[in-house]
């Protein structure tokens, strides 16, 4: 694996020249009686590749869910690009330019990969198919969506069932349909969970190139520490819903607190 020097470049770079992509403000979600994400304040700049990090129950999921929509904060707020967000659905939220990623891979298995990555181009133009209207008129959306199959290296997959796509190989398709639909913020929630030790570093090399080309703002979940260490341009530090630390590469894996609460636990590849 090639370091690369970029993101010792982002990291260096003075916190005054960057423009915020995304941040919270006292972010809590309460159920019942227990705090899973508990007044985190959190700015992700643009152009930026943050890792969220923590042991499992550190509320990292619940964080994502409320930066998407899937959840509804129980106070706090959210500014995308300055603009307060926390009220909108998903749905407007992406819109806006916020892509997720989940867990669990979101295909459709019976179509193909192209078509998978067709329907994204689609949605960012609001267009839709007409019976009544030749395929060709279609081109344009169908050469679209292959540049974006370019990019997660499975051009050569566009006419396969995504079925029959290995399970890494559904993650890039995922990461594709993001980038089809123009996403500014990149939510990739353990991309490389259930994968093979060989299809770890491909979904990484896919990762590394879209945060080289520094047109998009990525946050990470993710519980190999190594990986994060060689993607981060920062590291944000989440414990029992509570923001732990935020800093560097170097200044989390030094930061004392954070080693002796539950360095170790990062280890551990089981799902927040």
């Amino acid at each position: 694996m090639t370091t690369s020097t970029t993101a010792k470049t982002m990291e260096s770079t003075p916190v005054h020249e960057k423009k915020k992509m995304i941040e919270t403000v006292n972010l809590t979600k309460s159920f019942g009686g227990h705090t899973a994400v508990s007044a985190v304040s959190l700015t992700i700049f643009e152009k930026e590749l943050k890792s969220i990090i923590g042991p499992n129950g550190a509320g990292k999921t619940t964080f994502f869910n409320l930066l998407s929509g899937q959840m509804k904060p129980t106070s706090g707020e959210i500014f995308f690009q300055g603009k307060e967000i926390q009220h909108l659905p998903p749905h407007k939220r992406t819109k806006l330019g916020i892509g997720r990623s989940f867990q669990i891979t979101n295909v459709f298995p019976t179509l193909t990969v192209l078509e998978n990555v067709r329907l994204a181009v689609q949605a960012k133009y609001n267009i839709h198919y007409s019976m009544f209207r030749h395929f060709k008129h279609y081109k344009h959306l169908e050469e679209e969506a292959y540049e974006s199959l370019e990019k997660v290296k499975l051009a050569d997959k566009a006419g396969q069932l995504a079925s029959n796509l290995a399970h890494g190989e559904k993650r890039k398709l995922e990461i594709s349909i993001l980038l089809a639909l123009d996403t500014k913020l990149l939510l990739l929630d353990e991309p490389t969970a259930g994968m093979s030790i060989d299809e770890v570093p491909q979904i990484i090399e896919v990762i590394e190139e879209i945060r080289d080309q520094r047109d998009r703002t990525i946050i990470l979940i993710e519980h190999k520490i190594d990986l994060v260490k060689h993607l981060s341009d920062s590291i944000a530090v989440l414990f029992h819903g509570k923001q732990l630390a935020d800093g560097s590469p170097t200044e989390i894996m030094n930061n004392e607190q954070v080693q002796s609460a539950y360095l170790g636990g990062l280890y551990n590849d089981a799902e927040d």
